[in-house]
């Protein structure tokens, strides 16, 4: 059967494309880059049934959309795409370089100083060192991404939101004149971020064990034989829950302000996409369970 292609802006048409039924949206944007536009490599491609309409999912079928012979599916182009693991790794290694090159090099913001630093300021840059290691670790060998790419635009919005909040951190914790917390507040903000630096490493490492490699298959996470997955029988998103809360601890330890203001916006942005997720699973799963929260227990 033969379909039309048309651009979701304007409704131009492109040109038209011979497929059946148990052709996938994903062979849909191949066979367009093939013979219809060569500059609109797949992964730029958004399909979908109206120019406004929902994005179609790559694996669903055109006999399954009911599609027929002489219809029309309209293709956005999404700009300059790049990989999740690529940006991933552009995110988290820049907060490891800058705040180690503020801790051993602090004459370059503060010149000249012969004031070593102190006990709170060397286990913090070990802390924020030790989470961003983690993270590019996990994203080498842990994570598993549903969507292979995203826009290259948004890696300049995202990177400066971890490098610039890292290098004001840093700037606060490393400066001559820091005042440090008491003990007190030191070992309950460095014991609770370990803590929750391993529930979030836990967690990743479940979520991604649901998911066979090469496929996207979708399943209600679980608890398992790790304490720290209990977690899941009071939400849906525990490695934003463990996040928040290494975040939290790191401000208890460090009596840092800046610190303060980077875990109340990722609290935010972790709810904003906890809440997304939570509603996403209790419409795809019927029998999910209905006493989670999304990533606060019995709040939120």
């Amino acid at each position: 059967m033969e379909i039309e292609i048309l651009n979701a802006s304007g409704s131009k048409p492109l040109g038209k494309i011979v497929v059946n039924e148990g052709t996938t949206i994903k062979n849909v944007k191949d066979k367009i880059y093939q013979t219809v536009k060569k500059s609109l490599a797949p992964n730029r491609q958004a399909i979908r049934l109206d120019a406004k309409g929902k994005t179609l999912k790559d694996e669903e079928t055109l006999g399954a959309l009911n599609i027929r012979d002489g219809a029309k599916l309209y293709v956005k182009d999404l700009g300059p795409q790049i990989s999740w693991t690529t940006v991933f790794l552009a995110e988290y290694a820049g907060p490891l370089l800058i705040y180690l090159w503020v801790y051993k090099r602090p004459w370059i913001l503060f010149g000249t100083t012969t004031e070593e630093p102190g006990i709170v300021a060397s286990v913090a840059t070990a802390c924020w060192s030790f989470h961003y290691a983690k993270r590019l670790l996990e994203t080498i060998f842990v994570h598993k991404f549903s969507h292979g790419t995203m826009p290259l635009r948004n890696l300049f919005r995202n990177c400066a939101y971890y490098w610039l909040f890292t290098l004001y951190v840093a700037y606060h914790i490393n400066h001559p004149l820091y005042t440090p917390p008491c003990n007190t507040c030191f070992y309950v903000g460095l014991c609770g971020f370990i803590f929750c630096e391993l529930g979030n490493l836990s967690t990743h490492i479940l979520l991604s064990n649901l998911r066979p490699p090469g496929t996207k298959v979708r399943k209600i996470p679980m608890p398992d034989n790790n304490p720290f997955s209990q977690l899941f029988n009071l939400v849906s998103c525990p490695n934003y829950t463990y996040e928040i809360g290494s975040w939290l601890f790191f401000t208890i330890m460090t009596k840092c302000a800046p610190a303060g203001l980077f875990a109340a916006a990722g609290c935010y942005q972790m709810s904003v996409w906890a809440i997304l997720k939570h509603k996403n699973y209790q419409k795809e799963f019927s029998n999910y369970p209905k006493g989670r929260k999304a990533i606060l227990p019995f709040i939120l």
